[in-house]
């Protein structure tokens, strides 16, 4: 102990260069999954009111945004797709021609290099707005596991370089991975929604999507916010099923269990900064409450700082923005 009987920790924090060489850890661009909705219009560009900042994009409009997003130095975009028609059973998920296969073939075809991602679900598809067939008031586990993997090979027949699965129904991962391996996409990788609790910070998603659930809700599929150790008898399963990413849905709440899952697999680890996330932060900023810019890089820090390696935000273009000041 030194004289005093105190440690002096603040030698290390007397200057930004100091401060700087020290750091543990460091956000990059390259780290940022920006999410993009597409939607069957024409001449739209429309801002999401409870996520300012957020835009439905037509197909027409859908480059613009793609190639600022490849100027920042983004290397991965999300793709959803919010259709027309929605039925019982998704039919638009998994057809050819349906919006986000028509936006990743057009995205592929400009910007060949950039990463993109299917978000594979049906929620957006379906009249009644959950993940998966309904039968008996019940989501069917596995006849929602044949939509899913129609939706995951019509994604990557488009060119989706990573499917994403979100939908937590059991087995996902190996129907999917098993369809894809069939349809000659053995290489397309699986970016497992591992774990995804039922969340409130959903909301402002469901509003962008349009795929509020039109009765009951999804906490049959998705999992209890009070459950440790389920979340990780979810990744081991997605592991055993071949899952090539891991998956934390929300962030900024389950930081501990991005922790814990780092710890104990060696998968690439992925963070989603969800919607709520997203808004609170813009809304409290643009009162005048918090510094945005500030409170973003702190988050989204922190949220690497737990042990993800990517992370998907709403904040994407800003953040990068802000790490090229």
């Amino acid at each position: 102990m030194e004289k005093g009987n105190f440690h002096r920790h603040r030698r290390l924090r007397r200057s930004e260069s100091m401060r700087s060489l020290v750091r543990e850890t460091y956000l990059h661009k390259e780290d940022l999954i920006y999410p993009i909705f597409a939607v069957e219009e024409e001449n739209v560009k429309r801002e999401i009111p409870s996520m300012p900042g957020v835009y439905h994009y037509s197909l027409d409009h859908l480059n613009e945004e793609i190639r600022e997003v490849v100027e920042l130095g983004i290397q991965s975009v999300m793709m959803f797709g919010v259709p027309n028609h929605k039925d019982a059973i998704g039919s638009e998920a998994y057809c050819d021609t349906g919006i986000v296969q028509r936006a990743i073939k057009q995205i592929k075809a400009e910007f060949p290099d950039l990463t993109v991602i299917a978000d594979t679900c049906l929620c957006q598809y379906t009249d009644h707005g959950h993940c998966g067939v309904i039968e008996d008031g019940y989501v069917q586990n596995d006849q929602s596991l044949e939509l899913l993997t129609q939706t995951a090979i019509t994604q990557a027949k488009a060119g989706a370089d990573i499917i994403a699965p979100s939908n937590m129904m059991d087995g996902f991962v190996s129907a999917i991975r098993q369809g894809l391996d069939e349809a000659g996409f053995v290489d397309v990788p699986v970016m497992s929604y591992a774990v995804k609790f039922s969340s409130a910070f959903y909301g402002p998603f469901r509003d962008a999507a349009h795929s509020t659930p039109q009765f009951g809700d999804r906490k049959t599929y998705q999992m209890d916010p009070a459950n440790r150790l389920e979340a990780i008898r979810e990744a081991e399963s997605d592991i055993a099923e071949g899952a090539d990413f891991l998956m934390v849905k929300p962030a900024l709440a389950y930081l501990d269990i991005i922790r814990e899952l780092k710890d104990r697999f060696p998968l690439p680890m992925v963070a989603y900064n969800v919607s709520g996330e997203y808004s609170m932060i813009k809304a409290a900023s643009q009162n005048g409450w918090l510094n945005e810019q500030e409170v973003v890089l702190e988050k989204l820090t922190s949220m690497k700082r737990a042990g993800a390696d990517l992370i998907i935000t709403y904040f994407a273009k800003d953040a990068a923005r802000w790490l090229d000041q």
